[in-house]
């Protein structure tokens, strides 16, 4: 889900597909917390339309949600608390499922990227509080349809995302 349909794949492809994006928008400007956000919040949606359907899904999803938490507080740890690469490798070792070789390669890409890995669980979060807000705002009027068309469409940052659901519930509340 997060790397194929409804998360990067998808998320590539629909802004390819759209007329009136330009093309720096299209081809160029990315920003972590909006493109990894949709593709957590994608995994999310998995869990709301219920796809994880056995246990063994649902554990890897779960799973997943645990090792991102683990990624922000070590990401963190490392570059404000000023932990060593041990200190975080034995973290994630301690508070997640995944293997040794994972772990060892994914701080050493958290050491060499600040911020990149807590960057993913803001974007889905934040993604995830726009759609509440609108829901709220909205009531029965709410689109989850067009609330995810708006938001692939604006194609982040989370900013310009938040701009265009406060534009969506202004209009849709006339």
């Amino acid at each position: 889900m997060h790397e194929g349909v409804p998360g990067h794949h998808f998320q590539y492809a629909y802004v390819m597909e759209q007329d009136g994006i330009p093309d720096f928008k299209k081809y160029g400007v990315h920003t972590t917390a909006f493109i990894e956000g949709w593709a957590l919040y994608a995994e999310y949606l998995g869990y709301e339309l219920e796809l994880f359907d056995n246990p063994y899904m649902r554990y890897g999803h779960l799973s997943y949600e645990i090792f991102r938490a683990c990624r922000m507080v070590v990401d963190t740890g490392l570059h404000v608390m000023g932990w060593t690469r041990q200190q975080a490798i034995d973290y994630m070792m301690n508070n997640s499922a995944s293997t040794l070789n994972n772990i060892e390669r994914e701080v050493d890409r958290y050491i060499t990227w600040p911020g990149q890995a807590c960057a993913y669980k803001y974007g889905e979060l934040k993604i995830k509080a726009m759609r509440k807000r609108a829901e709220e705002a909205l009531g029965e009027d709410f689109d989850v349809k067009e609330f995810h068309d708006i938001v692939l469409r604006s194609n982040g940052p989370l900013e310009l995302v938040e701009k265009q659901i406060d534009r969506y519930i202004a209009s849709s509340k006339q």
